[in-house]
C-alpha cells in the first residue's frame, strides 16, 4: 500500500499508543533505555518515537471519575480511505467510536473498538502539513 506522506505522522504504518502517567519521562526513558528518537512533541501530552521504519507514540495517561487509572493503550493504523475502511469495519461489527472527521494536522481519523474491547484508531493523511501550523514540534 502506497499511502500519502504528512510531516505531521509517522510513515510507519501500524503505530501503537502507549499511555505513560509522565509523557516526557517515559519518552526520554524509551530513547536512552531502548534505543527510541524522538521525532515530534505535541505539548506535554503526546510524543512520536521512531525505532528504524516503525514508530510509537507515548500519550498522557488519564484517571477515570471513578478514580481508576484508564491506561489509554490502542493502536493506530494508516490506511488509504478512512471512510471506505470504517464501512467495512461497521460491517463486520466493530463499534465505531468516533466517526471519520479531518483534523488540522492533516489526517482524516475514525476511531473503532473490536471484539476483545480494544481500541483501534485508522488514519488517512489528506494533507502534508507542517507540525509547527497545528502547534507541533519536529524533535529528529
Amino acid at each position: 500500500m502506497n499511502l500519502p506522506t504528512n510531516r505531521s505522522c509517522p510513515p510507519s504504518t501500524v503505530i501503537p499508543e502507549l499511555a505513560y502517567p509522565d509523557v516526557t519521562e517515559a519518552a526520554a526513558w524509551l530513547c536512552q533505555a531502548f534505543g527510541f528518537v524522538e521525532r515530534l512533541r505535541i505539548g506535554n501530552h503526546r510524543v512520536q518515537l521512531t525505532f528504524g521504519d516503525g514508530a510509537i507514540v507515548v500519550t498522557e495517561q488519564r484517571v477515570a471519575p471513578s478514580g481508576s487509572i484508564q491506561t489509554g493503550h490502542s493502536t493506530m493504523v494508516r490506511v488509504a480511505d478512512a471512510n471506505s475502511h470504517r464501512e467495512r469495519a461497521e460491517q463486520s461489527g466493530a463499534r465505531i467510536v468516533n466517526p471519520p472527521a479531518d483534523h488540522p494536522y492533516g489526517e482524516r481519523q475514525y476511531t473503532a473498538v473490536d471484539l476483545g474491547g480494544h481500541v483501534w484508531t485508522f488514519t488517512q493523511s489528506i494533507a502534508d502539513v507542517d507540525p509547527a501550523d497545528w502547534g507541533g514540534e519536529m524533535v529528529g
